[in-house]
């Protein structure tokens, strides 16, 4: 497995994004860095924000601020392969496993509890996944926009479509699948932030490769066994979906039927498209310090 870094100097003057780095080693295989972002008060109650699909930690960079003003602890992880992470460069290199075990591993490193997890599309899946190995250091789920497949669901043409073209295409635009999901234009320096990760193809095996690699995720989080684990769910769980995302429209209905701790939760939907962290920002951060407020009173 080759290991890539992104230089630091890729990383400067980034718009609205002044955070310092931190840094977490990961993986059994081989060490990887992997990077997070961490604002707000060290013994405050943590705030995971996961990205989805392209992104990384720079998605939330308009909350983060909102979230630690609040009296939270903002952690947003890079996942390996994206952002300030290190990158293997072989699709191959990745799987639904490894990045379960490096975001696991990174969790105990940082021996995070009572954790509100906030979690966007089908980066969902592995976001639960952390949940079925570690419930007891998660208090509350936020999922925005997620995709999570039905027991008996099948996909639609069009998901392989995607994954074929993630996967073979020459060009792979990241800034400019982010801003397909969004309903406000992008500037172009934040169209180069999104960019900054990939200083050329080869740093985007990890991107690439994801939507395969989370369409066939470990057995551990089989359908069957994954809606099981929901059903039993009592804590909090929390959708918050958008107006404007026909990919995701009306996923947010079996989640809130089917689990408990959706019960009676201020279930929310947001003006915008696919990533309301770009189009939603405030609105959805105040989703998250509403829902944190047990844990600010704590």
């Amino acid at each position: 497995m080759r290991i890539l870094r992104t230089d630091e100097s890729r990383f400067r003057d980034l718009p609205d994004f002044p955070f310092p780095p931190h840094y977490v080693e990961v993986g059994t295989e081989l060490p990887l860095r992997l990077h997070y972002v961490d604002h707000g008060p060290e013994k405050a109650a943590p705030v995971v924000l996961l990205h989805g699909e392209h992104g990384w930690a720079y998605l939330y960079r308009h909350m983060i601020p909102l979230v630690a003003g609040a009296g939270l602890r903002a952690l947003a992880p890079d996942l390996i392969g994206f952002g300030r992470s290190d990158k293997p460069e072989h699709q191959q290199d990745y799987s639904f496993d490894r990045h379960l075990d490096w975001l696991e591993q990174w969790l105990l490193a940082l021996d995070l509890n009572n954790v509100t997890l906030v979690c966007q599309n089908r980066t969902s899946l592995l976001a639960l996944a952390l949940v079925m190995r570690q419930p007891d250091r998660f208090s509350r789920i936020i999922a925005a926009n997620a995709v999570v497949p039905g027991e008996d669901e099948t996909r639609p043409p069009a998901h392989s479509m995607w994954q074929m073209f993630a996967r073979y295409s020459p060009w792979f635009p990241v800034p400019q699948l982010i801003q397909l999901g969004t309903t406000r234009p992008l500037t172009r320096a934040e169209r180069d932030a999104y960019d900054a990760p990939f200083p050329s193809d080869r740093y985007k095996a990890g991107a690439r490769s994801f939507a395969s690699t989370l369409g066939q995720p470990h057995k551990e989080l089989n359908r069957q066994r994954l809606w099981r684990f929901l059903e039993g769910w009592q804590k909090p769980f929390i959708t918050c979906f958008s107006d404007s995302d026909p990919g995701t429209r009306g996923g947010h209905l079996p989640l809130q039927r089917k689990i408990p701790g959706a019960l009676g939760q201020p279930h929310i939907t947001l003006s915008g498209g696919h990533f309301l962290q770009e189009d939603a920002a405030e609105s959805f951060a105040r989703v998250i310090i509403d829902a944190c407020r047990p844990s600010l009173a704590a």
